[in-house]
């Protein structure tokens, strides 16, 4: 059914005022060191023109990785890019981080229980990025084999390393979460046997460790994927981010924080809005096909786990903010079409959503890596997804607004102070409808920038306001220039995004 819209900025009411480094991103830990990551798909995956083979799973998750030299945090595009969406957080962690050994001696390998090895260099040209881009860092440590045994407590040999190192080079560690997706336990390469009670003796050890000795860094956590809670906010419905919990979980939020002496700064949790297909035959629960992604629910994700975590965030860290420290399309990698424009719709309703339930920052997964990157793997060109973050950082400003319309099929309008500081609301409509078009009445002339695919929804190029959004010479960004439509009818089309200034 078509939707009509009315925009009305004068009766606006103010919700919150959110974070300015909201949209940020990770830069894995894998990605610095080299290591394993998600297969890419085919182009013609991409082009949804060819299924995705079941991987063999008697080989683990070997099965749907490949090998990846470190990227080039050193590489102009790499920085110009990540600058223009800036300045927001970088995080880098991931599952490898927990089992990473900072070789900044030279030793040339990682001593027995560690997987991988960080050299000086690697980190001295990261601490670089981050600071080239106006950065701040978020980090998590070692904790595995190598670093104690399960009966020893965690000791902070490895950790001083970075963070001293860092401070010393003047890039200091921002905000530390103590390791990735804890709720996992013997999946994300703690110590064996490792337990919940392990976890927040040395979670305890940790942060008082980082109080003690660098007072000015954030302490973030648990960093989970929890599906109690995921469960509860899906009604029973096991998609998206629940179907993901149910699988991974080994324990709870609260298993992973009562009792624990040390409070946390910020609440932090995991959110991805299903698998992609490398994963669906594991977890089809879990898997929304390409048919599906404008659907209510598919969009709907960012909100739900938000206000499932919210009592969270106000049990364990009363009056602060909640940050998503992985957030994307599909956990594995990304779907086959998180490099098109199809997923210009999610991310942006996921902006939209997650401001208009709590203040906080949302890390994309990842800045330039696997199909969810919102820049390609090697040769850091943007995809539609990056075009559409960086729109919004461009116009919509800190203030939240209640729209005064709600949620449905071809409206998902969001409201907020205007970027550039003058009077006025910048709105972002989401037509998620795949066949009608939305009517939106304008009070007065407007400044529009309309979204859309590039002659389908999974085109690897997206249109503004008609015009390809694609590098220049010399990396030169795009016009990202709106156009000003007089008051009266505005038509936003089948699957469009469309920023208006009023």
């Amino acid at each position: 059914m078509a939707q009509k819209i009315v925009l009305n900025p004068a009766a606006l009411k103010e919700l919150r005022t959110i974070n300015p480094a909201m949209i940020s991103y990770n830069v894995e830990m894998t990605e610095v060191t080299g290591g394993t990551f998600w297969k890419a798909y085919t182009d013609a995956q991409v082009d949804g023109l060819e299924s995705v083979p079941a991987p063999d799973f008697s080989k683990g998750m070997a099965a749907m990785h490949q090998w990846y030299d470190p990227i080039d945090t050193t590489n102009p595009r790499l920085i110009k890019l990540a600058k223009e969406l800036g300045p927001n957080w970088v995080r880098v962690s991931g599952t490898w981080a927990t089992k990473t050994y900072y070789d900044f001696e030279g030793a040339g390998a990682a001593p027995e229980g560690y997987q991988n090895r960080l050299t000086k260099e690697q980190w001295i040209n990261l601490l670089n990025f981050v600071k080239a881009v106006d950065g701040k860092l978020l980090i998590s440590v070692a904790n595995c084999d190598g670093l104690h045994s399960a009966e020893e407590p965690w000791n902070p040999s490895q950790a001083e390393k970075i963070f001293a190192l860092s401070t010393e080079y003047g890039v200091p560690i921002n905000a530390v979460e103590f390791t990735n997706e804890p709720n996992m336990l013997a999946n994300t390469g703690f110590p064996k046997g490792y337990t919940a009670e392990h976890f927040r003796r040395d979670q305890d050890l940790f942060h008082k460790w980082v109080r003690d000795n660098y007072p000015d860094c954030l302490i973030v956590g648990p960093c989970t994927v929890d599906a109690a809670a995921l469960g509860g906010a899906f009604g029973g419905n096991k998609k998206g981010g629940a179907g993901i919990a149910d699988v991974m979980a080994s324990c709870s939020t609260e298993e992973l924080l009562d009792g624990c002496t040390e409070t946390l700064d910020v609440f932090s949790y995991h959110y991805y809005n299903g698998v992609s297909e490398r994963m669906a035959p594991m977890m089809p629960s879990a898997y929304t096909p390409a048919e599906g992604a404008l659907s209510e629910d598919y969009l709907g994700m960012a909100g739900f786990c938000a206000r499932a975590f919210v009592p969270y965030r106000d049990k364990y860290c009363p009056g602060g903010e909640m940050w998503v420290t992985e957030s994307g399309d599909a956990g594995a990698g990304g779907h086959t079409w998180a490099s098109t424009y199809l997923e210009v719709p999610r991310t942006l309703n996921e902006f939209g959503d997650f401001a208009s339930v709590t203040n906080g920052v949302i890390f994309h997964n990842t800045l330039a890596s696997s199909d969810y990157g919102y820049l390609k793997h090697g040769t850091f060109l943007p995809r539609p997804s990056y075009f559409a973050a960086l729109l919004w950082t461009r116009l919509m400003g800190q203030t939240v607004y209640a729209s005064g319309e709600e949620i449905r099929e071809g409206a998902h309008v969001y409201a907020h102070s205007r970027k550039d500081g003058k009077e006025g609301a910048a709105y972002l409509i989401v037509n998620n409808s795949w066949t009608e078009t939305t009517a939106v009445e304008l009070p007065k002339d407007a400044e529009v920038y309309a979204l859309t695919g590039n002659g389908s929804m999974r085109s690897r190029t997206m249109l503004l306001n008609g015009k390809e959004l694609v590098l220049g010479e010399n990396d030169e960004l795009p016009c990202l220039c709106g156009k000003t439509v007089p008051a009266g009818t505005l038509e936003v089309a089948p699957g469009g995004c469309t920023f208006i200034l009023l």
